[in-house]
């Protein structure tokens, strides 16, 4: 199965304690690279979230965001009655001893007090936590497994089109034989009219023989068949196979540039630059392949 390297997954987790909530995302990259944040004081903990996303992801860049909240309460929060006296004196001095509005002074710098809460036992509190980022984890990979079903199916119908125009070419390759022993023909008879020389028919016969070994793709065409039953084994693989994806396609290049190289007739050329350009789009798929 397939595995694309792009994708997001989220979980959330909320009570009456506290607010989890985990997102993943995932771009591709030929190494695997993991960077994790997460709300204060928690911050011990970014190695053991990124442990959990290289036991379920090994390549493509990794961005996991937790966020930890936790609601407010009455006592969090102290009336500093010292400075609302301060405040309430000192305008009551400007106004002539008038009444002050003490609501409108609960704004003011230092009137309201919040107590800091108890630092948590992350360590304690680590098993949640993980259990969200988990399942945040799991739906990245599932937004990733739809996506490499789509390029699954996409890599296997571009793979049939090489298939069909390396049999075109094989298909062909028995006239070209042929097609070389007729232009060498003709060559030759033009000579002897022009200049009256004589070729013996052995020597034409070894000629042919060495343009047609010359241009023999034999040997490609079945290296290539073997890479492509290769290609179609690691796309229906368990496991995902981008690597190998990789390797596999720079193989199959080499082998349909000699088949170009190798041959002159328009037909193969005309193959060869569809495989080429199948090949082509194959390559940026592979690159989101894990």
């Amino acid at each position: 199965m397939l595995l694309s390297m792009t994708g997001f997954g989220e979980a959330r987790h909320q009570d009456a304690n506290w607010t989890v909530a985990a997102e993943v995302r995932t771009v591709n990259n030929r190494h695997l690279k993991v960077s994790t944040k997460i709300s204060d004081p928690y911050g011990a903990l970014e190695p053991e979230i990124e442990q959990l996303a290289r036991e379920r992801v090994r390549r493509g860049t990794v961005q996991i965001g937790v966020r930890i909240e936790r609601p407010r309460r009455a006592e969090d929060y102290r009336l500093n009655t010292i400075a609302l006296a301060s405040y309430r004196d000192q305008l009551r001095l400007m106004a002539g001893g008038e009444g002050v509005d003490l609501g409108a002074l609960l704004s003011l710098p230092g009137v309201i007090e919040e107590q800091r809460a108890a630092a948590p036992n992350v360590a304690d509190e680590w098993p949640a936590i993980a259990r969200i980022v988990a399942q945040a984890l799991e739906s990245l990979q599932a937004a990733r497994a739809r996506e490499g079903a789509v390029m699954a199916a996409e890599l296997l119908s571009l793979g049939k089109v090489i298939r069909a125009g390396i049999d075109q070419v094989a298909d062909r390759a028995p006239f070209l034989v042929q097609a070389y022993q007729k232009r060498l023909t003709e060559r030759i008879q033009t000579l002897v009219q022009q200049h009256g020389v004589t070729i013996d028919p052995k020597d034409l016969i070894r000629e042919v023989a060495i343009l047609a070994d010359r241009g023999d793709t034999s040997e490609e065409i079945v290296r290539l068949r073997a890479h492509l039953d290769q290609y179609d084994e690691i796309i229906a693989d368990d496991e995902s196979g981008g690597r190998k994806l990789e390797f596999v396609v720079q193989e199959m290049g080499r082998e349909i540039n000699t088949v170009g190289s190798k041959s002159n007739d328009v037909e193969i050329s005309r193959q060869v630059v569809e495989i080429k350009g199948a090949l082509e789009k194959i390559r940026e798929l592979v690159q989101n392949v894990e």
